[in-house]
């Protein structure tokens, strides 16, 4: 099992079920294991800025899966959570984004896989989650904390938790 971490996001329907579902669905137990889930973020839209605003979080993972198989597996998640890649705008509204951000300590360069993630240390939606459950982790030389700490948090809000949660 190899650890890795991801991020989720959306701003179509009820995102925060939406995205608890998302989580239930991508990890199973077998293949892929949660370990820690981060609380929720409403944050700003990045890159198209006219939609509403996104709810995002991060997730702690134990997985046996490859990280292009475990790309798969997320993928066909966001498909059965209602979201039409062949037809969004780019950085537009989605129901569900489900992004490998590390996985172990792997370099992936691979056709429509790029980890870790190529623009993890520009966007603070990311990072403020991720800081959350894993600030001591360390990628391409960087702490989370390290990273997090150098990116504005204007408009990002943590989230309670929700009742019966």
């Amino acid at each position: 099992m190899t650890a890795a971490w991801l991020a989720l996001g959306g701003n179509v329907g009820d995102s925060r079920t939406i995205l608890d579902r998302a989580v239930m669905l991508l990890c199973d137990g077998k293949e892929v294991r949660l370990t820690t889930r981060s609380s929720d973020y409403r944050t700003p839209p990045w890159g198209f800025k006219y939609q509403p605003p996104f709810i995002n979080l991060c997730i702690a993972v134990e997985t046996a899966l490859a990280p292009s198989d475990l790309l798969a597996r997320a993928q066909d998640v966001e498909l059965q959570l209602g979201r039409d890649r062949a037809h969004e705008k780019r950085w537009g509204p989605r129901t569900a984004d489900i992004d490998i951000i590390a996985y172990g300590d792997l370099a992936v360069h691979e056709l429509g896989l790029t980890v870790p993630h190529p623009r993890l240390f520009e966007r603070a939606f990311v990072l403020l989650p991720l800081a959350e459950i894993a600030p001591d982790l360390v990628i391409t030389g960087r702490s989370v904390r390290e990273a997090a700490a150098g990116v504005d948090p204007a408009g990002i809000e943590r989230l309670p938790p929700r009742q019966g949660m």
